[in-house]
């Protein structure tokens, strides 16, 4: 059983900065790439940004020069720094990851999601 638990989403005005975390848990050999996607009211799900094992990190051009995703492999651990918040960043946030378990080889796995709201 793996679990992905994103905390961190909160109410922020725009031009202010939220940093969001991913923890993940259970029976873990390996964690490959993991994600973060948002999903608007009524948008469909969006990729923000991913990063491999290795820390090599690739963003969607929305978000390019505002957000900042890393990881700390050895807490299983994925994080995104997001600054200069706009109200279009308002969204359900969810951690995604490739995660090689004991008893299930490799699979995708995701979180439940924090919100993150961007208004005056």
């Amino acid at each position: 059983q793996v679990q992905l638990v994103e905390s961190g989403g909160g109410l922020v005005q725009p031009g202010g900065s939220l940093r969001l975390s991913c923890v993940a848990s259970g029976s873990i050999r390996s964690i490959n790439d993991m994600y973060w996607y948002r999903q608007a009211p009524g948008k469909e799900r969006e990729l923000v940004a991913g990063i491999t094992r290795d820390g090599n990190p690739n963003y969607a051009e929305s978000v390019k020069g505002r957000v900042t995703i890393s990881r700390d492999n050895a807490k299983n651990t994925l994080y995104l720094q997001m600054n200069s918040l706009k109200p279009e960043d308002t969204a359900v946030y969810y951690c995604n990851a490739s995660i090689v378990t004991r008893f299930f080889g490799q699979m995708y796995y995701r979180g439940q999601g924090t919100q993150v709201t961007v208004s005056s």
